[in-house]
């Protein structure tokens, strides 16, 4: 067994249940882009945290364990996305990335945004011509230090 397996079969559940990420979030206490990260194997539950999850999905104990070790980080099976969704940030970033981290440095100077010290937050955003996806991230600016 590994994180993996996981992982697989909270979405197995989730889907079995008809089980909403939002509904999820609300139990463990956290927001729902952070839960779904957790649950997707990307965060560390704490053990109370995975106890919850350990009731909604039907969890084994060993099963729980594994959602409080530290993952490993990064999700993508391969460099450039090819799910039409992911490769669409990855086509954000690629063309306004440069804009991006210009914009950043001219306001806060030559440092970087963390993903640590990090939130997130993905609203359906109506709209008469097609409802929209507002995605705000709000990262902790980190300068590099002279030394």
């Amino acid at each position: 067994m590994n994180r993996m397996d996981v992982t697989e079969k909270i979405i197995g559940a989730k889907v079995a249940k008809g089980i909403r990420w939002e509904d999820v979030a609300g139990k463990v206490g956290q927001s729902k882009e952070w839960t779904t990260a957790l649950c997707l194997g990307q965060m560390t539950a704490s053990v109370e945290q995975a106890a919850i999850l350990g009731d909604i999905f039907g969890l084994t104990d060993e099963e729980c364990k594994w959602l409080q070790v530290v993952p490993y980080k990064g999700s993508l099976p391969t460099a450039v996305p090819t799910d039409p969704l992911i490769y669409r940030w990855y086509e954000i970033v690629n063309v306004y990335g440069t804009t991006i981290k210009e914009l950043i440095h001219e306001e806060f100077g030559d440092g970087i945004m963390s993903a640590i010290d990090f939130s997130m937050d993905i609203v359906r955003q109506p709209d008469p011509k097609g409802d929209r996806v507002n995605v705000v991230l709000s990262g902790k600016f980190l300068p590099y230090k002279q030394y």
